[in-house]
């Protein structure tokens, strides 16, 4: 073993193949060589311009379209045109909202105040009904506590009473014209102020208010005022302005107010009467009264001539409300005993019955013991509400 180790080792080294090197060598020159002469088409600089191929231009034609030849339309026969039947105009819907719309914009209170002063739109049927509120003064349009004729007003969406037409023919022609009866005395009462006390019914609910006459016979003129008034509800005030001649009260001014006010004016010069809402004027005639003076005018005609007016006759007189006008014809009733808050009185009875579908049925008892003042006014609508005016106080200047 020691002689192992103290022989030395010998490396055999084999000497590279240097032909083999050279060969390989070479053949990668001569491949260097191929590539390096290709290349200078794909990555060497630019030919000489006189070796570049010539650029082939591009050229655009324009060409030019001919002008049509002009065509010579073939002579058409000429047809008639048909005519064009123009279509119906469609008849335009009032929106009832005018009610109902104007039911939710107007205040609470308005409707309030119509309860007791109802309005009614202004036709010719409720025109001819009296306010059946005020026992004496026709509570103009709009107040069926002073037994007049609410008619004239608009209706209130909110509060407004329909024309009144209760108990007479629908069917019934209209006078022709306005009529009147003859007077043939007059005695007007003295001047005093009246108070009743007022219950009615619209529209299924039952109310109570109080109304006042304020009646001012000053010889040469007169001055009547009728008030309606209840708690938390309003009021509304009828007013009657004139002269008092040979034949009884001349009205010169009739007004109604309460959220406003609107007139009537009489003016016998033009013999006409107009009025501030713009409605069409209206004849004035001799004897015209307004829905305040006719129930003056009629206690003075039965007060002056009462043998004249027995049971089964009429008194018709023209009255005029604050946008239009009519006859209004009474009907002379038996005497009849009423208890009223003032007292129990002996009385006379006119009643209006309706003619028309939406007139009022106007009922008035005067007392022959105060004057022939007008002690109990009642009026019903056609739908079965009512105002029932009964006096409870009176006081005589």
């Amino acid at each position: 073993m020691n002689r192992l180790l103290n022989t030395p080792s010998v490396l055999t080294r084999t000497a590279p193949p240097w032909r083999a090197l050279l060969a390989l060598a070479a053949l990668v020159l001569a491949a260097h060589t191929l590539v390096l002469q290709g290349s200078p088409k794909r990555f060497g600089p630019d030919l000489e311009p006189a070796a570049r191929p010539p650029a082939k231009s591009f050229v655009t034609h324009r060409i030019e379209a001919l002008p049509p030849e002009p065509t010579v339309p073939a002579p058409v026969a000429s047809v008639p045109a048909k005519p064009i039947a123009k279509a119906a105009a469609k008849p335009v819907k009032k929106l009832l909202l005018e009610g109902k719309e104007a039911a939710a914009q107007q205040p609470r209170a308005q409707a309030a105040i119509e309860l007791i002063a109802p309005e009614i739109p202004p036709t010719p049927e409720a025109d001819a009904a009296p306010l059946a509120g005020e026992p004496t003064v026709p509570a103009g349009d709009s107040l069926p506590a002073p037994s007049t004729d609410l008619a004239d007003g608009p209706a209130d969406p909110a509060g407004s009473v329909p024309p009144l037409a209760p108990a007479a023919s629908a069917t019934a022609a209209p006078p022709a014209g306005p009529s009147q009866t003859p007077v043939t005395a007059m005695a007007l009462p003295a001047s005093a102020r009246l108070s009743y006390a007022m219950n009615g019914s619209a529209k299924g609910l039952n109310y109570r208010a109080d109304a006042e006459l304020d009646w001012n016979n000053a010889g040469s003129s007169y001055d009547a005022r009728m008030t309606v008034s209840a708690l938390f509800l309003g009021s509304r005030s009828l007013t009657s302005r004139g002269q008092i001649g040979d034949q009884g009260l001349e009205p010169q001014r009739f007004s109604d107010k309460a959220r406003s006010e609107v007139a009537a004016h009489f003016e016998p010069d033009k013999n006409l009467i107009s009025f501030s809402a713009n409605t069409p004027s209206v004849p004035w005639i001799k004897g015209a009264q307004d829905r305040v003076s006719v129930f003056l005018q009629l206690g003075g005609m039965l007060k002056g001539n009462p043998a004249g007016f027995p049971p089964g006759s009429s008194i018709s007189m023209y009255t005029v409300g604050p946008r239009d006008a009519d006859t209004w014809t009474f009907l002379v009733e038996a005497e009849e005993t009423l208890k009223l808050p003032f007292g129990a009185l002996n009385t006379v009875k006119l009643s209006r019955q309706p003619r028309r579908e939406f007139d009022q049925k106007v009922e008035i008892w005067y007392a022959p013991a105060l004057g022939y003042l007008p002690v109990r006014s009642k009026i019903t609508q056609h739908n079965g509400d009512f105002v029932d005016q009964q006096l409870s106080a009176l006081n005589k200047s």
